[in-house]
């Protein structure tokens, strides 16, 4: 976190400006010394609180703050509302909570931040959440109206920082517009493909009085199937002998994710998942068929290629889904995208058809498309299920003698999760553990990074057991990417967040290593790692924590962790300390 100045002048400062910068200010935009009344004797309100007052109308439960002198205004708004206040420990681990947040729910996760050094280290979230088409706000406070374009201390220009990694950025330059520019961000995040909004609060400007009424929410248009797009997607079906589903994104219900499950096991059409966002079509659907990204099992990425009809939901086929804009180039190919972002943002290779619809709306249509169910469809899914089946197959629980290991941690553990268990990770080969293993059951119960970000795991961790306190969150965390916001268990400790928290440590970056070894074989440079314990670490932030060398002590070690949080309401940390260059597959 940086610091602000405490002497920063504003425009009700008794002392002279330098200039007559504040006769340039329109009578509007000067704060107002004290509270005041309307006509019809309603009493006034700061912008800063009427901003609170329209989270909490458009259903915000949580923000996640670092806190700085530029929006004090908001955070006195904060005090005493609807509204839970997270403090952390860094921005960045602010703005990953909050890109986790908006995962979760079919809203905008919030995070607030102050101006120039707080703004910059936000900046890893709001990447991640455009990336990962996540609906998010980040509310940064501004230098004060009347410092504008003078260098003022931590001035920095909002729009040239953000306009290039946001769906817009909005400054509050009148106060009287505070709810309707809430209004307008939660709007700009949801509609089309969701993303992240930024909003700038000059100090000043929050302070000033203002009318509380509040802007009415704006509805976000969920699209459809028309009857010619759903004459065209049977048909094809129709035709189709090997057809296959991709879910991904994030704005889902499980509503719809239990549709569509129900849907594709009726007609017995497989359905993959795009990397990191497994859980939509659930784990034990014969209908699943498995991840498809970044270092999926070879079945699944000759699937691309095999299958004669392709129906994305949700998201399109991009870089990581089609391996370096490589597979399912071929123009003769059929693909039908079903998005509501017009654009096709990210989309590589062939267009049949376009269904501008969000998935929930999508669903609520298809289910009346009903076809006779082929007996190739049932030969062509149950052969790519059981691919899959095998490839998540569980390998021995015994522990074995020497080094701990993550076969035998997962073997472990995955018995012991309830059918609603949620994983969050961020980046790195310790995910592989988690994408082959992880039993995900429902919507959202996978979180992570799908632009490849580390430090994620633990803030999307805190955010997960917070917004479900009564689910079990795992989060499977490398030791690089741990030590980047590792300290946000501090924040689980505040806030009473009880994840279980692995820590795989193989002392190198080891996605970085291995493609050293591809491209320089024998030459490691600069991927070694000399770590602490990180078992230590966890008690000194106030929860479990034990350190793992050996395989025998495994299960033991789970034990004991999902005592403490069972027991002692607290987070639980399992280091685990690895061999190098073992991996998942």
């Amino acid at each position: 976190m940086t610091t602000e100045s405490a002497s920063t002048m504003t425009a009700t400062d008794t002392q002279p400006f330098e200039d007559d910068t504040i006769n340039q200010i329109p009578a509007q935009s000067l704060p107002a010394a004290v509270p005041g009344m309307l006509e019809g004797g309603s009493t006034l309100k700061s912008a800063g609180h009427v901003i609170v007052d329209s989270l909490v109308a458009h259903g915000v439960e949580r923000t996640y703050v670092v806190p700085g002198e530029s929006f004090l205004d908001v955070l006195d708004g904060l005090h005493g509302s609807d509204i839970d206040t997270v403090v952390c420990r860094h921005e960045g681990g602010a703005a990953y909570m909050a890109e986790a947040d908006g995962k979760m729910n079919q809203r905008p996760g919030v995070a607030m931040v102050t101006r120039g050094p707080g703004a910059a280290n936000a900046h890893v979230g709001l990447h991640t959440a455009w990336q990962d088409s996540t609906p998010m706000l980040l509310f940064v406070g501004l230098i004060p109206f009347a410092h504008r374009d003078r260098e003022a201390f931590q001035e920095f220009d909002i729009k040239a920082w953000f306009d290039t990694g946001a769906k817009r950025v909005m400054v509050l330059d009148h106060a009287e517009r505070a709810s309707e520019i809430v209004a307008e961000a939660m709007f700009a995040a949801m509609s089309g493909r969701p993303g992240p909004v930024v909003v700038g609060l000059p100090e000043d400007i929050i302070r000033q009085q203002v009318d509380p009424a509040l802007h009415p929410t704006i509805p976000v248009a969920a699209g459809g199937m028309s009857t010619t797009d759903a004459e065209a997607l049977a048909t094809a079906l129709a035709n189709s002998s090997k057809p296959l589903f991709v879910t991904g994104g994030n704005d889902w219900s499980q509503e719809a994710a239990d549709q569509l499950t129900g849907w594709l096991e009726k007609h017995h059409i497989p359905a993959a998942a795009e990397w990191r966002t497994q859980g939509t079509v659930s784990f034990d659907s014969p209908s699943y068929v498995g991840p498809i990204g970044y270092g999926r099992p070879r079945p699944t990425y000759d699937l691309l290629e095999e299958t004669d009809l392709l129906v994305f939901v949700g998201t399109v086929p991009g870089d990581v889904i089609t391996d370096g804009f490589v597979c399912r180039q071929d123009w003769n190919k059929q693909n039908f995208l079903v998005t509501i972002d017009p654009s096709l943002r990210g989309r590589s290779g062939p267009v049949s058809r376009q269904i501008l619809a969000k998935p929930e709306a999508f669903v609520r249509d298809l289910v009346n498309i009903d076809l006779p169910a082929k007996e190739e469809w049932k030969a062509w899914t149950a052969r790519m299920h059981a691919e899959q089946a095998s490839f998540a197959a569980l390998p021995p629980a015994a522990p074995a003698d020497g080094p701990a290991r993550m076969d035998t941690l997962m073997a472990n553990l995955v018995p012991r999760l309830p059918e609603d268990a949620m994983v969050t990770f961020g980046a790195g080969e310790h995910t592989n553990w988690a994408h082959r293993y992880f039993p995900t059951r429902r919507y959202a119960s996978m979180i992570s990074a799908r632009n490849g970000s580390m430090g994620y795991s633990i803030p999307s961790a805190i955010a997960a057991s917070l917004a479900s306190p009564q689910r079990r969150v795992v989060t499977i965390a490398g030791d690089g990417e741990f030590l980047m916001n590792g300290q946000e268990l501090a924040t689980a400790t505040q806030y009473g967040a009880t994840p279980l928290v692995i820590v795989m440590d193989n002392q190198e970056y080891g996605t970085i290593r291995t493609h050293q070894e591809r491209h320089y074989p024998s030459r490691v440079s600069g991927t070694q790692l000399k770590n602490p314990d990180f078992g230590l670490m966890a008690r000194a932030f106030g929860g479990f924590g034990i350190t793992v060398t050996q395989d025998q002590d495994v299960p033991a070690a789970l034990d004991a962790a999902f005592q403490a949080i069972d027991r002692d309401g607290t987070f639980a940390l399992i280091h685990l300390v690895v061999e190098q260059r073992v991996k998942a597959y």
